[in-house]
């Protein structure tokens, strides 16, 4: 245990004399793929129906230094359902390193076909383009002072930052395929006024396919894959794929090329109700231990 801790430390060390902000760590496969709306505010309001959701990811795990992540998400849809509203937060914490993000989204709807699939409750992809807009604030912290390191004035003091966030993302979905791309912390980095945070602009492409195996569509195998950029780093990939009967049971799995895997399971009860697990394993050349999390989602009306 004091081997890895003193390992994390050293990363973490390494990374923070450039003390570099990401805002946030890219959601795990289980948060993005319930809760889209954390990386392209275009999913805002997707459903008809109104969806309260909360996750964490880490908090049972004991490892000192591992990646956790609470996060609330409300989104519902307004205007005949040409209109979709969310907002929630994402707090994310990694040894020292704090940040919470507290954002309100707004996505237009062009349903191009507005009765498209209606007829199946438990497969509900409508033929639609969004553009989406999102704003909130970022309160960005490291506990600099915990680390007691001595005759470093880089780690003399804490850091405190609070900026505000902007950022937009627009998505095509049909039936069978969907893609997506999305802009966050857009200006983030030239508003702060702590000068030595240099916050990141992430960018995200990813698309997916639905391939359904019976001829009422009940069974729904989906592979997907999303892309994240950023300046001065290399390209994320994540590769994943999920499989569903009739909204009742969940299973997927996913690789991400910072050397981790991800599996999640869903289970579907009470009709309006759907409680998640996830569980990240992470490679041989990270100093994480494998964590897990859970995602429960209430939808209203005549839910899942």
């Amino acid at each position: 245990m004091i081997k890895y801790t003193y390992q994390i430390t050293a990363i973490l060390i390494l990374s923070l004399c450039k003390i570099s902000v990401q805002a946030q760590q890219t959601p795990v496969f289980s948060d993005y793929y319930y809760n889209p709306v954390l990386i392209n505010p275009a999913h805002s309001g997707y459903n008809p129906e109104t969806e309260v959701s909360l996750s964490n990811f880490g908090f049972l795990n004991d490892f000192e230094g591992n990646p956790r992540t609470f996060s609330g998400i409300l989104n519902t849809s307004v205007f005949d359902d040409n209109v979709g509203i969310s907002g929630g937060f994402i707090s994310d914490q990694i040894g020292v390193t704090s940040a919470t993000t507290i954002f309100g989204s707004y996505a237009y709807k062009i349903l191009l076909d507005e009765n498209y699939n209606r007829a199946r409750w438990w497969n509900y992809n409508p033929n639609v383009l969004s553009f989406g807009l999102t704003t909130g604030v970022l309160f960005f912290n490291e506990d600099l002072t915990s680390l007691n390191i001595q005759g470093d004035p880089n780690f003399e003091n804490d850091v405190n930052v609070t900026v505000p966030t902007f950022g937009f993302g627009v998505l095509y979905n049909h039936n069978k395929l969907y893609i997506g791309f999305s802009v966050q912390n857009l200006f983030s980095n030239s508003i702060a006024t702590d000068q030595n945070v240099n916050i990141q602009t992430p960018y995200y492409l990813y698309g997916g396919y639905r391939l359904y195996l019976s001829r009422f569509e009940e069974i729904r195998i989906q592979p997907s894959m999303l892309i994240k950029f950023e300046e001065d780093a290399p390209a994320q990939f994540d590769f994943n794929v999920s499989a569903n009967y009739k909204n009742r049971i969940e299973i997927g799995g996913g690789y991400r090329s910072s050397s981790s895997f991800n599996g999640l399971i869903g289970l579907y009860f009470l009709k309006n109700w759907r409680f998640a697990y996830s569980y990240t394993a992470f490679g041989s050349g990270t100093p994480f231990s494998n964590t897990n999390g859970f995602i429960l989602t209430y939808k209203g009306g005549e839910g899942f």
